[in-house]
């Protein structure tokens, strides 16, 4: 099958993800992707039936977008993965049509896995710390609670917090699910080595693909609408290379 766009470190796939990996026979070192949740009636909206079983032989791990309720209702399609973590992508706004429950202002990304945990690569991001006490006073505080006084100095740096705030795409976005790359950065530093290759299957406006290129990464995509396939490679023809980063 001959890739729709192809340089020396992304090659992008148009086509259905069940009959493109078959065909090119991919794997990495790790799956990220944001697959059609199925909540709405919008056309597009269409939960792929058989894909997580297709990404078994991809890669051992993967992160996945999602909503809890897609998660639980297709639960049984997870079952040969195990669950490792679960990040919060809060964002700064976000949907409230229905009056009667809270605004969603957040999505779900879940880590899963197959085989042994510490055979994978595994490098959580770090962020740095706030401030760190390291000694108080040994005084008797008075009785009015009067809080003695101690030293602090700034922190080491310390692991990502499963908590994520990134401005969603507001305004800016080419595609309705869209996920800004403040999101999958820190997704793809975790379980991708240096180097090493990732696999989207519903790559959309393609922000793995450009995110895995700004870190020196291979990627593969695969998007099922040409329309779609057309801004990628835009997208891509205007993004700085900065490998290393």
């Amino acid at each position: 099958m001959k890739p729709y766009y192809q340089d020396n470190l992304i090659t992008l796939y148009c086509g259905d993800m069940r009959e493109v990996v078959p065909a090119v026979g991919l794997t990495a070192d790790a799956i990220i992707t944001d697959p059609p949740y199925g909540e709405t009636s919008l056309e597009w909206d269409r939960w792929p039936e058989g894909w997580v079983k297709i990404a078994e032989s991809v890669a051992p791990q993967m992160w996945c977008f999602g909503s809890m309720r897609m998660f639980l209702e297709h639960r049984d399609d997870f079952r040969a993965w195990k669950l490792a973590q679960d990040v919060v992508w809060e964002k700064h706004n976000g949907s409230g049509f229905a009056k009667d429950r809270f605004k969603r202002v957040h999505e779900l990304a879940l880590h899963f896995y197959r085989g042994e945990w510490r055979s994978l690569y595994n490098e959580p991001p770090r962020m740095a710390g706030g401030w760190k006490n390291y000694g108080r006073r040994n005084e008797k505080q008075a009785h009015t609670g009067v809080i003695g006084g101690f030293k602090a100095q700034e922190s080491e740096d310390r692991l990502q917090r499963s908590v994520i705030q990134v401005r969603s795409c507001h305004k800016q976005a080419v595609h309705p699910t869209q996920k800004p790359d403040g999101i999958v950065r820190p997704l793809l530093e975790c379980s991708v080595p240096p180097g090493g290759k990732v696999v989207d299957f519903f790559v959309g406006s393609g922000t793995t693909l450009a995110v895995a290129r700004e870190l020196g990464l291979h990627a593969v995509g695969i998007e099922g609408k040409e329309e779609y396939c057309e801004k990628i490679v835009k997208r891509l023809s205007q993004e700085v290379l900065a490998f290393g980063s």
